[in-house]
């Protein structure tokens, strides 16, 4: 902070410079081409009304040259900090840089098991190598995490699946993927302000809107993505997320039908990590989730990754709560335009896929 310089002292700064602007602009006598001299020679009241104003002027002149030179001197001393505390502290620490375009290659969502404590739903369907298998998705009913009713939705998903027909899900009928199963996306990206975290997704420009610092309301009104809240924690990005709207096809949260309520509450935590941790992690989807050509890391890259640890709670379907993480690379391609609607026969169906349509204007 500076120092407040005293008021003497800013008034000598502004008279010196008063004194040295009359000095820059005083005439100095000198005679024309004709020898008629242009000092000296004006009526003596005109000199005085000459003198008058040049006073007044040197008196403006002071008075706003000392508002200038003390303003900015007193503001650093007196402006009042602004917005909550939280807010002033995360200002004066380097936040992380979420930037660029992350991808994970992974069909199933590339969710990786905890380490520990209850996970999510499994495929059921496995290659011979034990990885998930790309042809069908049969939820594994029987995890432990699945209140009765949301294990009898999974299981029938998977009876469909097993006579080889795909079920619709929010991604092949080109609906909005609720939280958690937009994870499921091959590619993602966080633009980061100050008030606010965007976030993107590589399939039908699905975009959700974080706002920081902020509360839920006391009243949600549920809506596709949910109501989104996310401060930082040292380097840790965290996003609460409540509201998600139920009254909707393809209610599921992820790829295996299993349900979700109004109380569903999920909590993501967003963190870099060093190449070779992300590297391990990426390699440790790649045991449970089966990989498609084309959408790996980019060969020679050895920065950093991003990894999102996320959290779901809904008393209505699960016994307890129960995590899992998703980790990206940089990815390896350009972004490609997914537009699921505007191709939306399903060729293994021989039908067009139910795509959202409306009678009239939901605003």
């Amino acid at each position: 902070m500076s120092a407040r310089l005293p008021k003497a002292a800013v008034l000598l700064r502004c008279r010196a410079l008063v004194l040295r602007a009359r000095c820059r602009h005083r005439p100095a006598s000198k005679h024309t081409g004709n020898g008629v001299a242009l000092s000296g020679t004006l009526p003596e009241s005109h000199r005085r009304g000459a003198s008058m104003n040049t006073q007044w002027r040197d008196f403006l002149l002071l008075v706003t040259l000392g508002a200038v030179a003390a303003a900015p001197v007193f503001a650093q001393i007196v402006a009042p900090a602004v917005g909550p505390p939280a807010i002033r502290e995360q200002s004066a620490t380097a936040l992380p840089d979420f930037s660029g375009i992350w991808g994970h290659p992974y069909l199933t969502g590339g969710f990786e098991q905890p380490l520990s404590g209850p996970g999510p739903v499994r495929n059921r369907a496995r290659r011979r190598d034990g990885v998930s298998s790309e042809y069908q998705l049969i939820g594994d009913y029987t995890n432990p995490i699945l209140k009765p009713q949301a294990a009898e939705e999974v299981k029938k998903h998977g009876e469909i699946s097993l006579t080889g027909v795909a079920y619709p899900t929010p991604n092949n009928q080109c609906w909005p993927e609720p939280v958690p199963y937009i994870f499921r996306d091959f590619g993602i990206q966080l633009l980061q302000q100050a008030h606010q975290i965007t976030i993107l997704y590589s399939q039908d420009h699905e975009v959700r809107r974080v706002r920081m610092n902020q509360p839920h309301p006391a009243q949600v009104t549920p809506s596709w993505y949910g109501d989104s809240v996310g401060h930082y924690e040292g380097d840790t990005l965290v996003v609460d997320t409540v509201g998600i709207k139920t009254g909707r096809p393809f209610a599921m949260v992820d790829m295996y039908g299993t349900p979700y309520t109004k109380a569903l509450h999920v909590v993501e935590r967003y963190r870099l990590l060093d190449y070779e941790a992300a590297k391990e992690a990426v390699e440790r989807a790649g045991k449970e989730n089966v990989r498609i050509p084309g959408y790996g890391p980019e060969p020679n890259y050895r920065g950093k990754g991003l990894q999102l640890q996320f959290t779901v709670e809904d008393e209505g379907v699960f016994t307890t709560r129960w995590s899992a993480t998703v980790t990206y690379l940089r990815a390896a391609i350009e972004w490609p335009e997914i537009v699921c609607a505007e191709n939306p026969h399903e060729y293994y169906a021989g039908k067009d896929a139910s795509v959202p349509k409306s009678d009239k204007p939901d605003f």
